[in-house]
């Protein structure tokens, strides 16, 4: 347990195993372009991108979000992206695109949220990116003639079940942010607060 709290706590190991669970996300952007699944590729390219854009804005390759998150978020990609359980796959990824978006929030910015506010507004924003998602769908349903929407029935369930997920995703992380003081967390920031 103490070489986990090791990990839970250093600043540069979570940058490192950051930037490598990131980089395996970039690698099923590729494949997937290379598949030819855009859509899936533009989603996964999407989750690389928010991922970086603390270390890209401040300049400081260590700005990255806490690496259970990029694990579960890698996870999710990589068994999308290899064809397996697709349906519960992308709903773990889009529910970690918006923790991803709301922990950066949190840690990044001077936003100060509640643990409950935040597994709602994760919820919420979870909700929100499965439209766009769905949006996407659409289109590309009409215009490169996939089969992604096949029933409102379906796209229905959809929104069920990406809201359930998101909303136990954002459980579990509060419950292990509670119990793990994870660098990014309240107990140990990722920017050290300013002396007045």
């Amino acid at each position: 347990m103490a070489s986990f709290i090791w990990l839970a706590h250093s600043k540069r190991i979570n940058a490192v195993l950051g930037w490598v669970l990131t980089g395996s996300v970039t690698l099923s952007v590729v494949e997937s372009f290379r598949k030819g699944a855009l859509l899936w590729g533009g989603l996964a390219l999407v989750i690389a991108t928010v991922t970086v854009v603390p270390a890209l804005s401040t300049g400081e390759g260590t700005m990255l979000p806490p690496w259970p998150l990029l694990l579960v978020t890698a996870i999710a990609v990589l068994v999308r992206t290899l064809g397996s359980y697709p349906e519960i796959a992308g709903y773990v990824a889009v529910a970690s695109l918006a923790l991803i978006a709301v922990v950066e929030l949190d840690a990044f910015t001077p936003v100060d949220m509640s643990r409950r506010f935040t597994v709602g507004f994760a919820v919420l924003t979870t909700m929100a990116i499965q439209g766009l998602w769905t949006v996407a769908q659409f289109y590309s349903d009409r215009w490169l003639g996939t089969g992604f929407l096949r029933s409102q029935t379906e796209l229905q369930w959809d929104f069920v079940l990406v809201t359930a997920v998101g909303l136990v995703v954002g459980g579990v992380f509060v419950w292990y942010f509670d119990r793990v003081e994870h660098v990014g967390s309240a107990g140990r920031p990722m920017i050290p607060p300013e002396k007045p």
